[in-house]
């Protein structure tokens, strides 16, 4: 050993040769054994785990290329859904203005209809009217001619015929009366 000389103190530096030799030789099995087989055990997880980022990167692209493929086709399909809604709609205004347009003339034909009606109504009874004033005023003439000319007019073809002629001429004085206003 080295001859140091010993002192009344141990030096805490101090360094044995054969610690350093020990430390050497187990520093160099120890590296060996890692070296032999705890690296190529690292190795092969890495290169496992490379290979399986590569592999998911690949299957990732991919699945984001059928995603894109995927979301594509259902733009398209919203884009054509939108377009036939819109015909949808267009048409749909279409039937109601045409829906409108047969409503109003449906309408319009059952407002003719009942105008016509009325006026049908209307004249029957004029002419209803118009017969039963008839009929009074040739009873009310017949019997002030009577009174007049002092004979009975009870004859009643004779009574007709004379009221028909008043009533006539009536009807005549009347319509150039309001002609020539």
């Amino acid at each position: 050993m080295l001859l140091i000389p010993q002192a009344a103190e141990p030096m805490p530096l101090a360094v044995e040769p054969v610690e350093v030799v020990l430390a050497l030789v187990a520093f160099g099995i120890l590296f060996f054994a890692v070296k032999k087989f705890v690296v190529p055990n690292f190795e092969q997880t890495f290169e496992a785990r490379t290979k399986a980022i590569e592999g998911g990167l690949a299957s990732a692209e991919t699945k984001q290329a059928e995603a894109d493929a995927k979301l594509a086709e259902l733009e398209k399909r919203l884009a054509d859904a939108r377009q036939e809604a819109s015909r949808i709609r267009e048409e749909a205004r279409e039937q109601g203005a045409q829906i409108v347009a047969e409503m109003r003339e449906q309408g319009q034909a059952e407002s003719t209809r009942i105008v016509e009606h009325g006026k049908a109504q209307i004249e029957a009874e004029r002419q209803q009217a118009v017969a039963q004033l008839r009929a009074e005023v040739g009873s009310l003439a017949t019997g002030l001619a009577g009174r007049i000319v002092g004979e009975s007019l009870e004859d009643d073809d004779r009574a007709n015929r004379v009221v028909d002629r008043f009533l006539a001429d009536l009807e005549t004085d009347t319509t150039t009366g309001s002609g020539v206003s």
